[in-house]
């Protein structure tokens, strides 16, 4: 069929809005109209190519939509079903076998590489393979998408809100719902306070955290983690974060969410903590200097990494669905609508931070 879509041809290029030709669902895929998408960090560092993808690629990975059609086998979905599209796991290693599909084996062939899970191709321009990614490539109209991509979701939520529910704010709650499991008062640090980090926030809300502390350089954003509960907030170009945390926590926190990537700052999250506390890192980090004996080990403390939320999407993203039908997770806070046409708009208003999670809308 033909569709439109959102076209990276070049590292760093603007996206292009072109139409392109998709092909139909094979054995255990499914064909969705795509209602919206939302944007995340990691489509940027696919097309500033600081990840493997090959271009040209149709990029997106928080897709929403209504499944069109099911491929042979699919059982666990079927036409008019609303679902969000979340990341690609093969369900054979050990690691999906046994609950963690975020750590699947093959999690960056799936997801990055371009192809989709049996090796071939599903989106043409004229002759020419673009790349799909993670599974989905969730910024055109319509999307092919492996059945473990997918999340059957309620039809009494707006189904437009849900698409970042498959990647940025399930990795910010997961991490604190499924990694680290903070118990009742218990304290935890969130560096970075974008989508992903207000989300870490909401989740420790939901655990009830018993100090909450907000971390970032960017004023308005920590206002916005004190609407989301954070019951303390810290700029890190105005006061030492390690020094401040410790006398609020009476000693360091037990946990910490560090979701920027800067060094830096990925060493404050362990200097901050108490104790054998615990630090799970969820931002693209480079190298970053530790003396492991005085900063880890004579305290007992952990260095973590945390991979879309430890969170199993079919069973993980229902629950968030339902505690925001409760008023328990108020994540439609976060977001700002644009249509396709605008998708270079709202990249460009996420690197700024003039949008918290931007989300592109299809206007079939």
């Amino acid at each position: 069929m033909k569709t439109k879509a959102a076209i990276t041809y070049d590292k760093g290029a603007d996206f292009e809005i072109e139409e392109v030709e998709l092909q139909e669902p094979k054995a255990n895929e499914v064909l969705i109209k795509v209602v919206a998408s939302g944007v995340c960090h990691t489509d940027a560092v696919a097309r500033d190519q600081e990840a493997p993808t090959p271009l040209p690629a149709v990029l997106g990975h928080e897709g929403s939509g209504i499944v069109q059609k099911v491929g042979e086998g699919v059982r666990s979905v079927e036409e008019g079903d609303h679902v969000v599209l979340s990341f690609s796991s093969c369900g054979q290693c050990e690691n999906c076998l046994t609950g963690n599909p975020a750590y699947c084996d093959v999690m960056v062939e799936l997801n990055f590489d371009g192809a989709m899970p049996d090796g071939t191709h599903r989106i043409y321009k004229g002759e020419q393979e673009l790349s799909s990614f993670f599974g989905q490539s969730s910024f055109g109209m319509y999307a092919v998408a492996h059945e473990r991509n997918i999340v059957k979701v309620d039809k009494d939520v707006d189904l437009e809100l849900l698409g970042p529910l498959g990647c940025g704010i399930q990795t910010g709650s997961g991490t604190v719902l499924n990694k680290l499991q903070p118990a009742f008062g218990e304290t935890i640090a969130v560096y970075g306070c974008g989508a992903v980090g207000l989300s870490a926030i909401m989740a420790a809300n939901i655990v009830g955290a018993s100090k909450i502390i907000a971390v970032d350089v960017n004023g308005s954003r920590l206002e916005s983690a004190r609407e989301f509960g954070a019951t303390h907030t810290f700029n890190g170009k105005e006061v030492d974060v390690v020094e401040e945390i410790k006398q609020v926590t009476d000693g360091g926190t037990h946990y910490a969410v560090e979701t920027t990537g800067v060094p830096e700052v990925t060493r404050q999250s362990v200097l901050a903590l108490r104790p054998m506390g615990v630090s799970a890192v969820v931002g693209v980090t480079p190298d970053t200097t530790f003396n492991v004996f005085e900063d880890i080990m004579a305290e007992g403390k952990a260095l973590v990494g945390a991979i879309e939320g430890d969170a199993v999407p079919q069973v993980f993203i229902p629950k968030m669905i339902e505690y925001y039908k409760m008023g328990k997770f108020p994540f439609d806070k976060l977001v700002k609508y644009y249509s396709l046409e605008e998708i270079n708009q709202a990249f460009a208003d996420s690197a700024d931070g003039k949008t918290v999670k931007p989300i592109i809308k299809m206007d079939h």
